[in-house]
């Protein structure tokens, strides 16, 4: 039937969009009802998205149950039969039997890089192979440009990289490789100042991270602050090829997320 497979097709579109969702079964009936065993609708926390399971009070009764199952984090998936007329308040008879899936799609791993020279072309090939929802940032349109397009994938061209910062979310894992020092460290001292990454690392050598941990001091951060981002980045493994680099430091954030 054309409104099983629209019905799932919407499920799909849902969970690719993260958004969480109830979905609702007739699974018994007894004496009169709205409708039939089978009937199927989707519910989000905007109410009815999808389907009937009959209109009227029953599918009110049904959408407003759902919105609290979205609201309680501990319940998945729950039965229930309820009395149209003691339950529902409707002047038919009967008992319908209902059948509630609570869907929660898991966020994607959220990745932001800044800066999209070689190391970062490679790097982010490797990561859209990955479930991961993946931002470059770079004030280069030319080197943005180079990077293929993917559903995955947000390309972010700003003059002022540090800038776009605010547009990332918490959970982020932010990885700096921008042209150099001089563009990474407003990035990272906004990124210390103001947020808390799970995972905030710069590429370059010991004697790069010795110089912005100075110029980071001198525009005031803390101790705690300035020893709590990773350089160099990428786990200690392969050579100075950028894509093994690139290798190195999808390990450590894979190591990080697994942690």
């Amino acid at each position: 039937m054309e409104i099983n497979r629209s019905y799932f097709d919407r499920s799909i579109e849902l969970e690719e969009m993260g958004k969480s969702f109830v979905t609702v079964s007739i699974t018994g009936l007894r004496g009169s009802a709205p409708q039939d065993i089978g009937a199927k609708m989707i519910a989000t926390s905007d109410g009815l998205d999808f389907g009937t399971v009959g209109g009227g009070k029953v599918e009110a009764h049904c959408i407003n149950y759902s919105k609290k199952l979205l609201a309680d984090d501990k319940v998945s998936a729950i039965s229930h039969t309820w009395n149209l007329q003691k339950d529902i308040g409707m002047t038919c008879g009967g008992e319908v039997s209902f059948f509630f899936e609570v869907m929660r799609p898991k966020p994607l791993w959220s990745i932001v890089v800044f800066g999209a020279g070689h190391i970062s072309q490679e790097l982010t090939q490797l990561l859209l192979r990955l479930d991961c929802d993946l931002t470059v940032i770079d004030n280069r349109i030319e080197w943005l440009d180079k990077i293929k397009d993917n559903k995955n994938l947000t390309k972010i061209h700003a003059k002022e990289m540090s800038e776009a910062l605010v547009n990332i979310s918490d959970n982020s894992y932010v990885a700096l490789m921008t042209m150099g020092h001089a563009y990474d460290v407003p990035i990272l001292h906004k990124a210390l100042n103001e947020r808390s990454f799970p995972y905030l690392a710069v590429i370059g050598s010991q004697s790069k991270r010795n110089r912005m941990e100075a110029e980071l001091k001198e525009l005031g951060l803390n101790e705690d602050k300035i020893n709590s981002f990773i350089c160099p980045i990428g786990e200690k493994i392969g050579s100075n090829h950028p894509g093994e680099i690139a290798i190195s430091i999808a390990a450590q954030l894979l190591r990080h997320r697994d942690k």
